[in-house]
């Protein structure tokens, strides 16, 4: 379908790649990653006939048919369902023919049309549109609404549905994610796994990416290379070649090392065994692919906050809204220290109300709230992009929210996020809106904040600076609250989830593959409720004691066991701690502590055994506990 031999392409005097060979195949799926700047986007201006080749062959197979999402924004009075029937364009042709044959009376040709739009599957096309803004988490009431009534955000939603509507042979989606929620990812996602033609999506959401594509396509230093499989397939081809090089493996050990004390310490804390699962199964993954991010520009941390509060703040009865409308009520919620919480609903449902209420942006509307008074708040929301100055410095920001702070201990800090040399000089208003992302989390993490309140902090990131924020939240001492689409950020560095519905504010005691699950199999109603039982109340009652003694009789041993072993957990990981410290004594390599040596690794080796076993243990139990039914 799509063929390169030698492709190079440069922008100005940047080359982007050069002596590129590749191979798309018709309906294949495929994920063009790379770092920002390094020419992903200007790959699908290339297939789009929007740039040339500066060398080599391109050849795209004739007469393909491409959808892409357009960049700018739609304006005018159409309403949201016919703009986005518009994406058939073929649709539209057969349609407005028709109305010329009508108007002709030619019957012939009206025959003629009326069979190619059923070939086309035209009389859907109605529903198709409908089906594509319900996924994309259009209201009903609101499919009808002229393009003039969504902010920005939303338009950019009906770009994308306009663009899937389109019967295309090559779709090009870059980024489609940046503004969608999590409900609309996972839709998305559902819906590119059933989509026939070939795909070619940018993307650094490796959740998005492992569940829609079967190869990786990498541009990287002006090289283009190929790989088969899904994304952490890639990463892990990837870490294991680099982890050859020498000069990555005292980073790779590093980076090894900080997942595994996160790793023990996550296991101490686990309260939920879905969620104690899906954690350690992504920290197992990240550690394994460490070394492809031996080279990334970007390595910070947060700073130890002044003060831990605990609670940070309590919530009683709460309602939260705007004027009249009332978006939450009857909240009880409780921040302890160090709680580490992602936000889980569909769109509209009140996450980012929820957030800026924590904030201190919006007041209850009724409840009482309590904060402590060494509350240091870091908040992030994409309007933390719009107020940083446009004609100021990175280095300029930073001075001015700490004047006594020396430039040079300024520069290092911004290095760390990216900023080097002439970079923390450049004005604002000529950064992209990952370095605006960046500098942004640079000002908050520098202030040390005890509370942490992230509202989709990954949008414009690339992959590394993702992977850099994972390492440094998983560090943070504080409490957090985190709304994000990035599934692979939820699962890493949170050990609590909740999920906002019905004006309501509840624990979810299961894992993002089961809410991804429970999503995607939701009814438009409920199924003949009533219909499951015809027994009498006074048998349904006699049945439900009986339940109730069943499940009493079954949880108070699992609960007994599973003390017991987070007891031996606790202990056991302070063994691997003792241990580590007298490993970590140089005197002990010398040659006549050889015999002592080798005595503390056995004993090492022994414990991390022990403790795999009652890991094990705990897992199973927790799980047990967690599926009786309540």
């Amino acid at each position: 379908m799509i063929s390169a031999d030698g492709l190079a392409l440069r922008r100005g005097d940047k080359v982007l790649f050069e002596n590129a060979r590749f191979t798309f195949y018709a309906r294949h799926k495929i994920g063009i990653t790379g770092s920002n700047g390094s020419g992903k986007s200007s790959l699908f201006a290339l297939l789009l006939g929007e740039m040339q080749v500066d060398s080599g062959n391109l050849g795209i197979q004739p007469g393909l048919v491409i959808s892409h999402v357009a960049q700018e924004l739609p304006a005018g009075s159409q309403s949201a369902i016919e703009f986005v029937i518009d994406g058939d364009v073929e649709l539209r042709d057969v349609q407005n023919r028709l109305n010329i044959a009508q108007r002709q009376e030619d019957s012939d040709q009206i025959g003629t049309l009326h069979e190619r739009l059923g070939a086309i599957d035209g009389y859907s096309a109605e529903a198709r549109a409908n089906q594509l803004l319900y996924g994309l988490g259009f209201a009903a009431e609101e499919v009808i609404q002229p393009v003039d009534y969504f902010s920005g955000g939303w338009r950019m939603r009906l770009n994308l549905a306009k663009a899937l509507m389109c019967r295309s042979d090559l779709l090009l989606l870059d980024e489609p994610t940046n503004h969608l929620d999590l409900d609309a990812v996972i839709w998305l996602e559902s819906w590119l796994k059933r989509f026939p033609g070939t795909l070619l999506l940018i993307s650094h959401d490796r959740s998005f990416l492992d569940s829609v594509v079967q190869s990786i396509c990498f541009i990287d230093s002006g090289s283009l290379k190929t790989y088969k499989g899904n994304y952490s397939s890639f990463e892990v081809q990837r870490a294991s070649h680099l982890a050859q090089e020498k000069a990555t493996f005292v980073k790779q050990q590093r980076e090894i090392d900080h997942m595994r004390r996160f790793v023990d310490r996550f296991k101490a804390k686990a309260t939920k065994a879905r969620q104690a699962q899906s954690r350690m199964k992504q920290l197992a993954k990240l550690e394994l692919i460490a070394p492809a991010h031996a080279h990334t520009p970007f390595n910070f941390e947060f700073r130890k906050p002044v003060s831990r509060p605990d609670p940070a703040l309590v919530a009683v009865d709460v309602s939260i809204g705007y004027e009249e409308t009332v978006i939450l009520e009857n909240l009880r919620f409780e921040l302890r220290s160090g709680a580490r919480i992602g936000l889980l609903g569909k769109n509209g449902a009140g996450k980012s109300t929820f957030i800026r209420f924590l904030a201190g942006q919006i007041k209850a509307t009724q409840g009482e709230v309590s904060k402590s008074k060494d509350l240091a708040i870091g908040y992030f929301e994409q309007n933390s992009l719009d107020q940083l100055r446009e004609d100021e410095s990175p280095l300029q920001h930073m001075s001015r929210i700490d004047p006594y702070a020396k430039e040079q201990q300024l520069r290092s800090y911004l290095g760390s996020f990216g900023f080097n040399g002439d970079d923390v000089f450049r004005e604002v208003g000529f950064f992209s809106g990952g370095e605006r992302s960046r500098l942004a989390l640079a000002i908050i993490i520098w202030q040390k904040p005890n509370v942490l309140l992230l509202d989709e902090p990954t949008n414009h990131l690339d992959m590394e600076m993702r992977y850099a924020l994972t390492l440094a939240l998983q560090s943070f001492d504080g409490a957090m609250v985190l709304v994000s689409h990035d599934r692979t950020l939820l699962t890493s560095v949170c050990d609590q989830l909740y999920l906002i519905h019905d004006k309501g504010l509840t624990e979810f005691h299961s894992d993002l593959e089961d809410y991804s699950a429970q999503l995607l199999s939701k009814t438009s109603s409920a199924e003949s409720v009533g219909s499951r039982s015809v027994s009498s109340r006074k048998e349904r009652r006699r049945e439900e004691a009986g339940e109730r003694n069943r499940v009493a009789t079954i949880k108070k041993p699992l609960i007994k066991k599973i003390k017991v072993l987070e007891t031996q957990l606790t202990r056991l990981q302070a063994e691997t701690a003792r241990l580590e410290n007298i490993l970590a004594q140089s005197d002990l390599y010398d040659e006549e502590q050889k015999s002592n040596l080798l005595e503390y690794l056995h004993e090492q080796a022994s414990v991390a055994r022990e403790m795999s076993q009652v890991e094990e243990d705990w897992l199973a139990a927790s799980t047990q506990l967690e599926n009786l039914k309540v």
